[in-house]
């Protein structure tokens, strides 16, 4: 069936319509005309006031739980949680059980994937079970369709191993996504290490951790000159340390979380266990530096660290509960509520052109492109439980007004709308 989008606002940086309201008309999942008007009788029509549209959003750290954690989280539950929060494209993480540190698990990944509305592209790890010891089988699993590598929440510690993996990784052109912390200082932390903390009585995880592992992974970035992209930066210097990397020619990247530029650790002062995260959420003044650097466009995409937990890991002592919060769904309307003043182009560049261009996965609002899009306006948003399409709960945002709301995707030849 044809699909035509009436009068939508097209954001897209590489786009010759970019900034112009236009009817796209989509024949068999295929761009096939962008006009004025266009009418086709047998078509499926989508009209709606002030909505923009741009190429479809990708999210490049996600957490399915299958294989091995299928009661918080499954490839299709994903991928239905991906849709309503705009996402047509994920990455999802090897931490799974069996890890997925061989071609089998990633063509498991990619064949149960392959009825969902979605792409999902497995990431293959680093090493072999995450351990850091010696290195997965990358090129096998690249073949298969691992789309980057990354050890996921065990960043790899030692710097013989990562650097072998840079180097690894040159020979098919392919990226290294690295959580910053260095797991020698204060591992058992349960939040950012500062007054707040103290004052709670728990244990710290200091900025440094984060900041020296990015220090040293720089320097492995410029003896190999490979690609590497940071993930989850918290703090100002860290965002320092990547764009001098940038101006000196390094092909390095990052990305933020939303909850990262939404809390900070002031937040935790009722012990809420959903705000248990990895890296933890860090000072006002680290949050407010994020903020500006989204602003300035010293942050490359918008990573969801999308992490389902189970009842049981969170409803209990904070120094007990388990990290992490679902995020797939309020991603975009975390960010736009905590900076209004994006306009959609930038909005469409941190959730899908910039990621598009580092993991080579080009898409455009152009004549005869693939339909990968997604559907938003700056509309009030409120995520509840009965909204929520993931198998867990573990999020702080339920029934908070939220601005800016996806109205659904364009994916696989499909409309997919949030009702």
């Amino acid at each position: 069936m044809n699909i035509i989008l009436q009068q939508v606002s097209i954001a897209d940086s590489n786009s010759p319509y970019n900034g112009n309201k236009k009817d796209i008309l989509i024949t068999d999942g295929i761009i096939a005309k962008i006009d004025n008007a266009i009418t086709d009788e047998s078509a499926q029509v989508f009209t709606s006031e002030n909505t923009f549209v741009s190429p479809g959003w990708i999210d490049i750290f996600s957490h399915a739980c299958d294989p091995g954690y299928e009661y918080r989280e499954t490839i299709e539950s994903l991928a239905a949680a991906a849709a309503a929060g705009g996402f047509t494209q994920v990455f999802t993480l090897p931490d799974t059980n069996p890890v997925v540190d061989n071609k089998t698990q990633v063509e498991y990944v990619k064949q149960k994937s392959a009825n969902t509305k979605m792409n999902v592209h497995p990431l293959g790890a680093i090493s072999k079970k995450r351990e850091g010891t010696a290195l997965a089988e990358m090129y096998d699993m690249k073949q298969s369709g691992a789309i980057a590598f990354t050890d996921g929440l065990y960043p790899v510690q030692n710097s013989g191993l990562f650097l072998k993996a840079l180097q690894y990784v040159k020979t098919f052109d392919g990226v290294i996504i690295q959580l910053p912390q260095d797991k020698s200082i204060n591992a058992s932390g349960l939040m950012n290490e500062g007054i707040v903390s103290t004052r709670m009585g728990l244990q710290g995880i200091p900025a440094i951790a984060e900041e020296l592992l990015i220090a040293r992974d720089i320097e492995l970035l410029r003896y190999t000159q490979s690609k590497l992209h940071i993930t989850a930066i918290t703090t100002r210097k860290s965002i320092g340390l990547i764009k001098a990397a940038k101006a000196e020619g390094l092909k390095i990247s990052c990305s933020v979380t939303p909850y990262h530029l939404f809390f900070c650790d002031e937040d935790l002062k009722n012990y809420d266990t959903n705000l248990k995260v990895n890296p933890p959420l860090r000072s006002k003044s680290d949050m407010m530096a994020l903020r500006e650097a989204v602003l300035h466009g010293d942050i490359d995409c918008i990573a969801s660290h999308h992490l389902p937990q189970d009842w049981d890991n969170k409803a209990c002592e904070f120094e007990y509960a388990k990290p992490g919060m679902i995020g797939l769904q309020t991603a975009y309307s975390v960010v736009q509520t905590v900076l209004p003043e994006l306009p959609a182009e930038k909005i469409a560049a941190l959730f899908s052109v910039n990621a598009g261009k580092i993991f080579q996965l080009p898409a455009s609002i152009k004549e005869g492109e693939k339909a990968s899009l997604t559907l938003f306006n700056r509309n009030e948003f409120v995520f509840t439980k009965e909204k929520n399409k993931s198998k867990s709960f573990n999020s702080p945002f339920f029934n908070v007004e939220l601005k800016g709301s996806v109205v659904g995707v364009v994916s696989k030849g499909a409309l997919i709308l949030n009702n």
